[in-house]
């Protein structure tokens, strides 16, 4: 089954999943692919001087991914306007080509990429039967209306369920749910998840009963 997780920007989407992740991890299922948690910057003692900085005070700066199983995180995208005043922004970068408000290297999406990679060439050669959840947070633009970003995350989902991961996440706003267009048709049953305590309770259910 493909669960796809949806919801406005800043919802939680990701602490969630986080949430998720340690409790699969201690009911003993691994799981594989992208996290994108925030870089935050605590704002609550000056907040009126960062316009940036969000009602609880805390202003995000930027977005890391962490590269499940192993853990490793390292920087994704920072946010455009803080890219370009520390002479960081790159004119010809897909995220500039698209106009999106974050910078993203190229350098980082190749990185990304690569771990999809290994991934998808994992799950060829995985004969055994240990199941994982595979997760991407997320598809955006990039990906759902350029053909571009995480094409070997795209990938991996269009492949469908494997021997490593018969059950699979994917992280998509609301606004580009229609641009899914069939294309992940081969996990058979895909179903809209919201970042709550239900949806969490329903794919804990899915992948122990499924081990």
């Amino acid at each position: 089954m493909l669960f796809v997780l949806t919801g406005q920007v800043q919802t939680g989407k990701t602490r969630w999943l986080e949430e998720l992740v340690a409790a699969l991890e201690e009911a003993g299922v691994a799981t594989y692919g992208v996290l994108a948690p925030g870089v935050w910057a605590d704002r609550r003692g000056n907040p009126e001087a960062f316009p940036h900085a969000d009602a609880n005070g805390f202003e995000k700066l930027g977005i890391d991914n962490v590269l499940l199983p192993e853990g490793q995180r390292i920087a994704f995208a920072r946010r455009a306007d803080l890219a370009e005043a520390s002479g960081e922004h790159d004119p010809n970068s897909q995220s500039s080509q698209a106009k999106l408000h974050w910078s993203i290297s190229d350098a980082a999406i190749e990185r990304v990429n690569g771990h999809f990679a290994d991934l998808r060439a994992r799950a060829q050669a995985h004969d055994d039967t240990t199941r994982g959840f595979l997760i991407v947070d997320e598809l955006g633009q990039l990906e759902l209306l350029r053909g571009g970003g995480l094409t070997e995350a795209v990938g991996i989902l269009q492949d469908g369920p494997t021997a490593l991961t018969r059950h699979a996440l994917v992280v998509v706003r609301e606004a580009l749910l229609a641009h899914l267009d069939g294309r992940f048709n081969r996990w058979g049953q895909i179903e809209l998840v919201n970042p709550d305590k239900p949806s969490r309770s329903r794919i804990l259910a899915t992948l122990t009963e499924s081990r």
